[in-house]
């Protein structure tokens, strides 16, 4: 008890060394608890993306991107060459085209043109100054082998308000629309509308979350093929690997058997962009946190260093008497203890202070190197690949807008087994001093 008693006592024997020491050992160990913070952080965040993003594949034609682009479609036969591949579970198809009132449908768009809409189309004339200031915008159609393939509509909801939904195998004339598209045009479920000069009816309505795609319709991809006269074409393809283990090999496979024909964007490549910052974020913590843990322990074993030589004297004394190395060494590990458990309490604190904000600021450095680029389609219905890439970036920005730390008990505990190893750390180098100590010499020099 005598060890103990006199190692806490001499943790406060000099004030302004002891408040120094605390403050700095403080620092170091806010820093330590801050990059761990952010290192599991981060980590559980990297989970959470590869686990949301699933085990999808886009494939799309060459050179294709919604209405942009050019080239020719895929293929029904191309969609049979990619579901007998090794791994692939099922493909969904979509086929997707525009209407315009007056020339192929009889509805009229949901959606106003507005300024963007009639620059665009003032852009897209060759001769702008006869451009239609009142441009009456197309409405959006899809069609798809499987209805409920949320990626292949690229939207993240879709809720049926009336009716029911399409049999996405059938080749009837039979559609669903959304909400807005139906208010705009007085139509409910078996009202018919005109597609392609043939009466389509429809099945039900539905709300997809956005204005977009509320104004579209979707029907069987077998329907949309035959109306607008491209049996056997498909504009999209969306491959679900049987396992996220296989994206890879499934990816180069697709790639291997539709060449130049098919553009081909994996759930793996997308995910990397999310990633990529995240990965970045995590180097920078776990050096931080190495670089911390060290400047910890320099610090508190210069500490013991510097009080083993200033107490030589009481050493040898201590020695003279009958003290045993180990019994001296213990009392100075005790002092070191007393030193690190302050300084712990004050960093956690510091720690639990400034987590996010340093946390907001490696993002901040770091969202830069995910913002990707990616052009083309649209959202909502008929985007494409596009469509799919500019969805999954907004997903990229938000994994990293959305990253928040949480100081829990678990990281309060790191912290105090932090402050242990530092200071265990600290006095093995200044206990082989004690040993070495003669209590016969240093009565002499004394």
């Amino acid at each position: 008890m005598g060890v103990i008693s006199r190692g806490v006592k001499n943790a406060f024997r000099n004030g302004i060394r002891t408040i120094s020491i605390t403050s700095i050992l403080a620092l170091s160990i806010a820093m330590s608890l801050i990059m761990l913070l952010a290192l599991k952080t981060v980590d559980a965040k990297i989970s959470s993306v590869k686990s949301s993003i699933g085990n999808t594949i886009t494939v799309s034609p060459a050179g294709v991107r919604g209405f942009e682009g050019g080239g020719t479609l895929l293929t029904d036969q191309n969609v049979t060459d990619v579901s007998s591949l090794p791994n692939v579970s099922s493909v969904v198809k979509t086929l997707s085209d525009r209407l315009t009132n007056g020339t192929n449908t009889n509805l009229t768009s949901a959606i106003d043109a507005g300024s963007f809409g009639n620059r665009q189309r003032q852009q897209s004339s060759s001769d702008t100054q006869t451009a239609p200031r009142n441009l009456t915008m197309p409405v959006m159609v899809s069609g798809t082998n499987n209805i409920d393939s949320l990626s292949s509509l690229s939207v993240s909801q879709f809720n049926i308000t009336s009716g029911a939904k399409i049999d996405a195998n059938s080749s009837d004339n039979i559609a669903m629309i959304g909400t807005a598209l139906a208010t705009k045009n007085n139509l409910a479920v078996d009202s018919t509308f005109q597609v392609y000069g043939k009466d389509v009816k429809v099945i039900g309505i539905f709300d997809a979350g956005n204005n977009f795609s509320n104004a579209s319709v979707v029907m069987p991809i077998k329907t949309l093929q035959n109306l607008s006269s491209q049996t056997g074409q498909v504009n999209e393809m969306i491959v679900n690997a049987d396992s996220i283990d296989n994206i890879s090999s499934v990816t180069a496979a697709i790639r291997q058997k539709l060449g130049d024909t098919a553009d081909v964007v994996s759930s793996q490549d997308q995910s990397q962009n999310a990633v990529t910052p995240l990965q970045n974020i995590k180097t920078i913590s776990l050096y931080s946190l190495i670089g911390s843990l060290v400047a910890g322990s320099i610090i508190i074993f210069l500490t013991m260093v510097m009080i083993v030589r200033e107490r030589r004297r009481e050493i040898g004394v201590l020695k003279a008497i009958g003290s045993s190395n180990a019994l001296i060494a213990m009392q100075f590990v005790f002092e070191s203890l007393v030193l690190t458990l302050i300084s712990a309490t004050a960093g956690v604190i510091l720690g639990f202070i400034f987590s996010n904000p340093v946390l907001k600021i490696l993002v901040s450095n770091s969202q830069t190197t995910g913002n990707s680029s990616q052009s083309g389609g649209g959202r909502g219905f008929g985007g494409g690949a596009g469509g799919a890439l500019m969805h999954f970036g907004g997903s990229a920005q938000n994994t990293l807008r959305d990253i928040h730390a949480v100081v829990g008990w678990e990281i309060i505990l790191y912290g105090l087994v932090a402050a242990v190893i530092i200071a265990i750390i600290g006095s093995v180098v200044p206990s082989f001093l004690i040993s070495k100590i003669s209590p016969a010499e240093v009565m002499r020099n004394e």
